[in-house]
Protein backbone atom coordinates (compact mmCIF):
# COMPACT_ATOMS: atom_id res chain seq x y z
CA UNK A 1 0.00 0.00 0.00
CA UNK A 2 1.28 3.46 -0.79
CA UNK A 3 0.07 6.88 0.40
CA UNK A 4 -1.62 7.31 -2.99
CA UNK A 5 -3.76 4.23 -2.25
CA UNK A 6 -5.22 5.90 0.85
CA UNK A 7 -7.21 8.91 -0.41
CA UNK A 8 -8.83 9.57 2.98
CA UNK A 9 -5.35 10.32 4.36
CA UNK A 10 -4.96 13.23 1.94
CA UNK A 11 -6.78 15.45 4.47
CA UNK A 12 -4.71 18.04 6.24
CA UNK A 13 -5.55 16.82 9.76
CA UNK A 14 -3.62 13.77 10.87
CA UNK A 15 -5.60 11.08 12.66
CA UNK A 16 -3.27 8.89 14.70
CA UNK A 17 -5.51 5.83 14.22
CA UNK A 18 -5.24 6.15 10.44
CA UNK A 19 -1.47 6.55 10.61
CA UNK A 20 -1.33 3.48 12.84
CA UNK A 21 -3.44 1.46 10.36
CA UNK A 22 -1.31 2.67 7.46
CA UNK A 23 1.89 1.49 9.14
CA UNK A 24 0.37 -1.90 9.95
CA UNK A 25 -0.62 -2.26 6.28
CA UNK A 26 3.03 -2.22 5.18
CA UNK A 27 4.23 -5.71 4.15
CA UNK A 28 5.63 -7.60 7.13
CA UNK A 29 4.83 -4.83 9.62
CA UNK A 30 3.91 -6.05 13.09
CA UNK A 31 3.07 -4.25 16.30
CA UNK A 32 4.62 -4.90 19.68
CA UNK A 33 4.40 -2.97 22.94
CA UNK A 34 7.75 -3.51 24.67
CA UNK A 35 7.90 -0.15 26.45
CA UNK A 36 4.42 0.36 27.86
CA UNK A 37 0.93 -0.82 26.88
CA UNK A 38 0.19 2.71 25.57
CA UNK A 39 3.07 2.88 23.06
CA UNK A 40 2.75 0.77 19.90
CA UNK A 41 6.10 -0.08 18.31
CA UNK A 42 6.00 -0.99 14.61
CA UNK A 43 8.58 -3.48 13.40
CA UNK A 44 9.55 -5.32 10.25
CA UNK A 45 11.75 -8.39 10.50
CA UNK A 46 12.05 -7.84 14.25
CA UNK A 47 13.51 -4.33 13.88
CA UNK A 48 11.68 -1.14 14.80
CA UNK A 49 10.79 1.33 12.07
CA UNK A 50 8.40 3.53 14.08
CA UNK A 51 6.68 4.05 17.38
CA UNK A 52 3.67 6.10 18.34
CA UNK A 53 3.18 8.17 21.48
CA UNK A 54 -0.61 8.59 21.33
CA UNK A 55 -1.03 10.01 24.83
CA UNK A 56 1.24 13.01 24.23
CA UNK A 57 -0.34 16.35 23.32
CA UNK A 58 -0.04 16.47 20.39
CA UNK A 59 0.47 12.76 19.67
CA UNK A 60 3.90 11.91 18.29
CA UNK A 61 5.42 9.51 15.80
CA UNK A 62 9.09 8.57 15.93
CA UNK A 63 10.62 7.30 12.68
CA UNK A 64 14.03 6.52 11.21
CA UNK A 65 15.27 8.72 8.36
CA UNK A 66 18.53 9.17 6.49
CA UNK A 67 20.54 11.57 8.70
CA UNK A 68 20.73 14.42 6.18
CA UNK A 69 17.04 14.12 5.36
CA UNK A 70 16.14 14.22 9.05
CA UNK A 71 18.32 17.29 9.60
CA UNK A 72 16.72 19.03 6.62
CA UNK A 73 13.22 18.24 7.91
CA UNK A 74 14.08 19.52 11.39
CA UNK A 75 15.26 22.79 9.87
CA UNK A 76 12.15 23.23 7.68
CA UNK A 77 9.34 21.81 9.87
CA UNK A 78 8.81 23.03 13.43
CA UNK A 79 6.95 19.77 14.11
CA UNK A 80 9.96 17.54 13.37
CA UNK A 81 12.30 17.10 16.33
CA UNK A 82 15.29 14.90 17.14
CA UNK A 83 14.08 11.42 18.13
CA UNK A 84 13.03 11.24 21.76
CA UNK A 85 15.22 8.71 23.63
CA UNK A 86 16.75 7.64 20.30
CA UNK A 87 19.89 8.15 18.23
CA UNK A 88 19.45 11.77 17.18
CA UNK A 89 21.24 11.25 13.86
CA UNK A 90 18.79 8.67 12.53
CA UNK A 91 15.57 9.01 14.54
CA UNK A 92 13.09 11.87 14.33
CA UNK A 93 9.96 12.60 16.32
CA UNK A 94 7.09 14.13 14.37
CA UNK A 95 4.32 16.07 16.12
CA UNK A 96 1.03 14.80 14.71
CA UNK A 97 -0.87 18.05 14.55
CA UNK A 98 -2.83 19.85 11.86
CA UNK A 99 0.26 21.63 10.53
CA UNK A 100 1.96 18.44 9.34
CA UNK A 101 1.41 17.69 5.62
CA UNK A 102 -0.06 14.19 5.56
CA UNK A 103 1.36 13.20 2.16
CA UNK A 104 4.85 14.10 3.37
CA UNK A 105 4.32 12.27 6.65
CA UNK A 106 3.33 9.10 4.79
CA UNK A 107 6.41 9.33 2.58
CA UNK A 108 8.58 9.67 5.71
CA UNK A 109 6.94 6.55 7.18
CA UNK A 110 7.67 4.73 3.93
CA UNK A 111 11.29 5.89 4.08
CA UNK A 112 11.63 4.62 7.64
CA UNK A 113 10.11 1.26 6.73
CA UNK A 114 12.32 0.92 3.62
CA UNK A 115 15.50 1.84 5.54
CA UNK A 116 14.82 -0.81 8.16
CA UNK A 117 13.71 -3.41 5.61
CA UNK A 118 16.91 -2.80 3.60
CA UNK A 119 19.03 -3.20 6.75
CA UNK A 120 17.75 -6.75 7.31
CA UNK A 121 19.76 -9.70 6.12
CA UNK A 122 18.44 -11.22 2.92
CA UNK A 123 17.08 -14.18 4.87
CA UNK A 124 15.31 -11.99 7.45
CA UNK A 125 13.87 -9.75 4.72
CA UNK A 126 12.54 -12.71 2.73
CA UNK A 127 11.09 -14.26 5.91
CA UNK A 128 9.30 -11.02 6.91
CA UNK A 129 7.82 -10.56 3.45
CA UNK A 130 6.86 -14.25 3.16
CA UNK A 131 5.08 -14.08 6.53
CA UNK A 132 3.21 -11.00 5.29
CA UNK A 133 2.12 -12.88 2.16
CA UNK A 134 1.01 -15.87 4.25
CA UNK A 135 -1.07 -13.61 6.52
CA UNK A 136 -2.64 -12.00 3.46
CA UNK A 137 -3.51 -15.44 2.04
CA UNK A 138 -5.04 -16.49 5.38
CA UNK A 139 -7.04 -13.25 5.64
CA UNK A 140 -7.90 -11.81 2.21
CA UNK A 141 -9.49 -8.77 3.89
CA UNK A 142 -6.11 -7.78 5.35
Amino acid sequence: MSPDDVPHLARRTVKIEEIHRYMLSLPGAVEERPFTPEIPVLKVGGKMFAYLSPDEDPPRLTIKLEPLHGQMLRSTHAGVLPGYHMNKDHWNTVLLNDTMPVDELLSWIDESYELVLASLSGTARRRALAEAEARKADDPAA
